[in-house]
């Protein structure tokens, strides 16, 4: 079909208000189809240009050849070009003749031709034609002058071609129209077309369909066009309006032009000038623009790629194994294993490992071998310990042998070194490789698992979290491919956790190592069985204990440590109760806990139950008045049972509470208030709860009826301030003032010794005259005249005459001090 065209050119001279007029226009192009496509076709000439320039100044001008989508669908490819004014006058010498070509909406470009390919069509005209023209899309067989020379262009443009092409592909998306558009500055507008004559060969046809141009324009922030070329004086306003620029007219770019891979390939296929590549790849299954296809038909086809394209061809052809034939299988491998290759990454091994495990049983062991051999150097001595390693099989014959020898002495002379500190993966990778050679480590392991198993909590912990370590993996494959490993290992972290069962039990909930075999381990098996018990059985420590100690299979009798790892792992964050304490004491000997080290969880329990002390009030607070009982009880069989172990501030603390225990339930060695101070001392930093605790079983002691003279002598004029005070607070409680109401004889024996030492040091005197008055007192003045009577008696009895008559003296001042506030009270009422 024809074509409709279209003629526009600049405004003649005396057209003022006009840039210029349609001076011809095809059948079915409506005036409102007019108006959109004028702004299209008109022409800037740059700065500069001579008034009267010669025939060679007048080609240099740049055209504009523009490819556009229009608003009803339709399409326009137009070209305008400077012309040489011929009408004279005093205007410009240079004038612009623009001539187009609609394309109705669903039509395709004569010839199925992209249209660039019409940029150099020899129809194009520059004046407005008086007959009928051949239409300039209806191009002559063969290529188009903008293909020629495309090899050249590319290589010419080598710095610029990765990143320039990854903008062209974001361009050609099928996006909403009227986004920003990717300027391409070049001194010649041909140059522009060459740039949109590569993206036309390197994209996919729908993709370049896409790519709305402009070869040259002094105004790229408001062209709608996706792709606009520039000159250089014109590239600081299209940075200015927040553009995407490509210089490709100065001096080469220093960074690296993309991380895109799929660009990155497509700019090395050009420099290696192999355009036909591009179809090559579009016929491999994929995305249109995943970089694996096109890399892996470049390195079939002997193409240098960077190491982010070998592993998008690695990781292309291990998802899709029957995607290549055999011969391309070979080719592919042979590039990706080539020894001149020195700038391989991580994840290239890591897609180069996907790829032999993919390609393992499906090729022959020759296609696959280089691969095998380059995975296990790289584990070796690039220290990748997240490579997928080949199985054993894959090294038969020559090749085999020939990795051995070249690595064996490497992994042994690493394997034996004590020096470094390795890291769990490394271990564990040098292990596997060792035996997938066939590399004898015999004399190395033992001190390689010495080595691992604690490397192995420490890197565990240094993760933090509860999720599984990342060596744990390849380090479940260890213990399953290799017996001899798995057992010096366990037997090795068995060892180990007696002194830090918590760090083996927390690593074993997430590592589940394979120890359920016939090696004892009686450690690491009350290690795993922890976690299982404390939630099945809650708070009960108790019963967690008994059953931790059965999961080892051995009593404490027979391997005390058992007794230790018990212990750690169910009182790891506390001490355990007098309680359970008493449990562990009576569970095994004295000898057991002493060789387990566990006598020194049951002194820290006893001091911590010391915490009972009674408060001021007399009411005990913290763990029950029967706890503290307990307590002392234990510490007191402590004392015996581990006399050349319990030292320095424990002992004294022990010693403490056992004399709590004696001052409530016997006779202590004489000297009470000098042995508690003497203890006190030596407890410091002594807890403040256990020395009130010892002051209180002191001077309780003290106000009992049948307490030594002795005692209370020394406590009296050892002026000491807290042991007093201690006293003080103790003959305040009700408990004391009770059996002063109800007891004479314990109220005559208070009066006796509360005024026997008047002059007994600076505490005691004002304490001693506080309790008279304020204790005994009101207890005399609720009690019976007869028991009266039988306190005065008592007193005398014990005492002497005077110390009676002092009683009547003090009770008697108690009395007249009544009667007299009664009369004053009765003379203030009259």
């Amino acid at each position: 079909m024809s074509l409709a065209q279209v003629h526009y050119t600049s405004a003649a001279p005396g057209d003022e208000g006009t840039a210029g007029r349609f001076t011809a226009v095809g059948p079915g192009v409506s005036g409102a189809l007019l108006a959109e496509i004028e702004p299209l076709l008109r022409h800037e000439l740059p700065d500069g240009v001579a008034d009267r320039p010669s025939d060679g100044e007048l080609r240099s001008l740049p055209q504009s050849f523009t490819y556009a989508a229009l608003s009803d669908g339709s399409r326009l490819v137009s070209r305008s070009a400077p012309v040489r004014d011929t009408a004279g006058g005093a205007g410009p010498g240079v004038r612009f003749h623009a001539h187009a070509v609609h394309l109705p909406p669903g039509v395709p470009l004569p010839g199925d031709r992209l249209p660039v390919e019409a940029w150099r069509s020899p129809h194009w005209v520059a004046v407005t034609p008086g007959g009928a023209i051949p239409d300039p899309l209806t191009l002559p067989p063969g290529p188009t002058a903008v293909s020629e020379g495309l090899d050249d262009f590319a290589v010419s443009r080598g710095p610029w071609l990765a990143a320039v092409l990854a903008d062209l592909r974001r361009a050609s998306e099928p996006t909403e129209p009227g986004g920003r558009p990717v300027v391409l500055v070049e001194r010649q507008c041909a140059d522009v077309a060459r740039w949109l004559g590569l993206a036309s060969v390197t994209l996919p046809r729908e993709s370049a369909e896409r790519l709305t141009f402009t070869t040259y324009t002094r105004r790229p922030g408001s062209s709608a066009a996706r792709v606009v070329g520039v000159l250089p004086e014109d590239a600081e306003a299209a940075r200015a309006a927040g553009l995407r620029v490509h210089v490709c007219a100065g001096q080469p770019p220093s960074a690296r032009g993309t991380d895109d891979a799929w660009a990155a390939t497509a700019a090395r296929v050009w420099r290696n000038r192999s355009p036909e590549l591009f179809r090559e790849a579009r016929d491999l299954p994929g995305e249109p623009f995943a970089a694996g296809p096109l890399a892996v038909t470049a390195l079939c086809a002997g193409i240098v790629l960077g190491p982010d394209e070998r592993a998008a061809a690695a990781g292309w052809a291990a998802d899709r194994p029957y995607a290549l034939d055999a011969k391309r299988t070979g080719q592919l491998v042979e590039a990706l294993t080539s020894p001149g290759i020195d700038d391989r990454t991580g994840p290239e091994f890591d897609a180069a490992g996907r790829l032999f495990g993919a390609l393992e049983g499906r090729c022959p062991a020759a296609v696959t071998a280089p691969l095998a051999a380059m995975l296990v150097t790289e584990a070796v001595r690039g220290g990748n310990g997240s490579l997928e390693l080949p199985r054993r099989d894959a090294f038969v014959g020559p090749e085999g042998a020939a990795v051995a020898e070249r690595l064996a002495p490497e992994i042994l002379t690493e394997l034996s070194d004590t020096a470094g500190t390795r890291s769990v993966a490394r271990t564990v990778q040098l292990l596997r490789v060792a035996r997938l050679l066939a590399v004898d480590g015999t004399d190395a392991l033992p001190e390689v698992v010495d080595r691992l198993a604690p490397a192995l909590l420490t890197e565990a912990a240094a993760e933090g979290g509860t999720d599984t370590p990342d060596f744990a993996p390849a380090l479940l494959e260890l213990l399953d491919e290799q017996f001899e490993v798995r057992t010096a290992l366990l037997g090795a972290l068995d060892r180990i956790a007696p002194q830090d069962p918590g760090a083996v039990a927390r690593f074993l909930e997430r590592v589940a190592l394979p120890f359920t075999g016939t090696q004892a381990l009686p450690h690491l098996r009350m290690c795993a069985e922890v976690p299982g018990a404390m939630a099945t059985l809650g708070g009960d420590r108790a019963a967690v204990w008994h059953r931790v100690l059965r999961a080892a299979g051995l009593s404490p009798f027979a391997e005390p440590l058992v007794l230790r790892t018990a212990v750690c792992l169910v009182w790891e964050d506390r001490a355990p109760t007098v309680e359970e304490a008493r449990l562990l004491l009576d569970a095994a000997t004295s000898d057991s806990h002493r060789v387990a080290g566990t006598w020194a969880r049951l002194v820290e329990a006893a001091l911590s139950a010391s915490a009972a002390a009674p408060s001021a009030t007399g009411t005990p607070v913290g763990p029950s008045a029967a706890s503290t009982d307990e307590a002392a009880a234990l510490a007191h069989d402590l004392l015996r049972g581990f006399p050349g172990e319990i030292g320095g501030r424990e002992r004294a603390g022990l010693l403490l509470l056992d004399l709590v225990r004696e001052l409530r339930t016997g006779a202590p060695e004489p000297g009470w208030a000098e042995t508690v101070r003497t203890l006190c001392a030596q407890a410091e930093p002594v807890e403040p709860a256990l020395r009130e605790l010892a002051h209180a079983a002191l001077v309780e002691r003290l106000l009992a009826p049948d307490r030594p003279g002795a005692e209370l002598y020394d406590f009296v004029h050892g002026d000491d301030t807290e042991l007093i005070a201690a006293y003080d607070r103790t003959a305040r409680t009700e408990t004391v003032r009770t059996r002063l109401r109800t007891q004479p004889a314990y109220a005559a024996d208070c009066f006796t010794v509360w005024t026997a030492h008047p002059h007994a040091g600076k505490t005691w005197p004002p304490v001693a005259a506080a309790l008279l008055d304020e204790v005994l007192r009101p207890a005399v003045r609720a009690m019976s005249a007869e028991d009266v009577a039988e306190v005065e008696a008592t007193v005398g009895r014990t005492g002497s005459s005077g110390r009676a008559e002092a009683f009547r003296t003090w009770n008697r001042s108690s009395t007249l001090g009544r009667l007299g506030r009664r009369i004053a009270g009765r003379v203030r009422r009259g």
